[in-house]
């Protein structure tokens, strides 16, 4: 294949549909979480999914632990809003079944499915069911032949196993297909998926920093590793693993592609640090903004400033904002002054302000 010098990676890629979302091929970068709930409980789960839709999730997976949660999850193909992929670990039979059942995807890591055999019957049944699959390779969970070479260092040997299972799934003429090869650390992330790009550059990659940690460090985490890829070209749809409640891991993700002028579907809020200059308790307001925010459904940037210095003038890039002062502050759209405010009226301005600019913004 002749590359385009000038074309980011993810431009490169073939794309592929997850349900009626497109991955790969220059689409924008999509985001994923993961259920918590059993899927055998399937409406506990549906619930769930919605919490996940409505805060911006793009394609949601579950796990498919045992035969028993396959009605569970048939039932939630069949509800689900968005598209359902079925994350299958060990005992082939369960890929099976949930192909048959609706999944939009598989994921599976072929290191783990046993046989050649049982993996090329998961292969025929997404072929059948003309669905993708997404191998998934982990630094715990790599191909035997490949994880016990000394001369190869952690992220080689991610990027060998990955190679291994795309070639394999090519020579059975299956291409509709997603990688993720992840690690905890962040420079091993970095290593091999820098190498699958340049190894595999038609293949949409899956990224993200695996088992990251909780709210604070895993969003720290994915946020250096995943923005690095990303900012390069790397990485055609992601899940940011936080050991948290999974409408988080959406939140962190909108916030990276927001921060990285990707996609922005949400509000962005602007607020100085504030410092000795400042003449109002900035932080309680900042923190107040933010708060109702979280309820506008616009993608527009909003400045919280403390004083003059850090005023219209460096947020005038933002929608509307407010500059504050003494007992009072200025409220401002794209760096020119509109009127001045009450101390006490800060927020209230500036949300009533946001509602007569952005008819619908706060519709749920």
């Amino acid at each position: 294949m002749q590359l385009d010098e000038k074309a980011l990676p993810r431009e490169l890629t073939r794309r592929i549909m997850v349900g009626d979302v497109p991955v790969g091929g220059g689409a924008p970068v999509s985001v994923q979480s993961m259920c918590t709930t059993r899927t055998a409980d399937a409406a506990a789960t549906l619930a769930q999914i919605d919490k996940l839709a409505k805060a911006g999730c793009e394609i949601i997976r579950v796990a498919v632990p045992d035969a028993a949660s396959l009605d569970g999850f048939e039932h939630i193909c069949a509800e689900s809003p968005l598209p359902v992929v079925a994350d299958i670990h060990f005992d082939y039979r369960l890929a099976l079944g949930a192909a048959a059942r609706g999944a939009a995807a598989l994921r599976v890591n072929p290191g783990n499915i046993g046989s050649w055999e049982r993996v090329d019957a998961v292969i025929d049944a997404c072929g059948e069911a003309g669905i993708p699959i997404r191998i998934g390779v982990n630094a715990g969970s790599l191909d035997d032949k490949v994880a016990t070479r000394q001369d190869l260092t952690l992220p080689e040997k991610l990027v060998a196993s990955a190679r291994g299972f795309v070639e394999h799934f090519r020579d059975r003429g299956f291409l509709d297909i997603v990688l993720s090869a992840k690690a905890h650390s962040v420079p091993t992330t970095l290593a091999t998926y820098r190498a699958l790009s340049e190894a595999l550059p038609d293949v949409p990659l899956h990224v993200g920093v695996t088992e990251a940690g909780t709210l604070r460090q895993g969003t720290v985490k994915n946020a250096a590793g995943v923005g690095i890829l990303l900012e390069k070209g790397i990485g055609d749809t992601m899940r940011l693993s936080l050991t948290a409640d999974p409408v988080e891991e959406v939140g962190v993700a909108w916030e990276l592609l927001s921060a990285l002028g990707m996609r922005r579907r949400f509000p962005e809020l602007v607020s100085c640090p504030t410092c000795g200059r400042c003449q109002v308790d900035m932080i309680p307001i900042a923190e107040e903004v933010g708060e109702r925010l979280s309820g506008v459904k616009a993608p527009i940037s909003v400045a919280v400033m403390g004083c003059v210095v850090n005023g219209p003038g460096e947020a005038s890039d933002a929608d509307l904002g407010v500059a504050c002062g003494r007992g009072q502050a200025m409220l401002f759209e794209s760096g020119k002054p509109l009127r001045k405010v009450a101390a006490d009226k800060i927020v209230d301005e500036l949300m009533a302000e946001i509602a007569r600019r952005f008819p619908g913004a706060f519709d749920a």
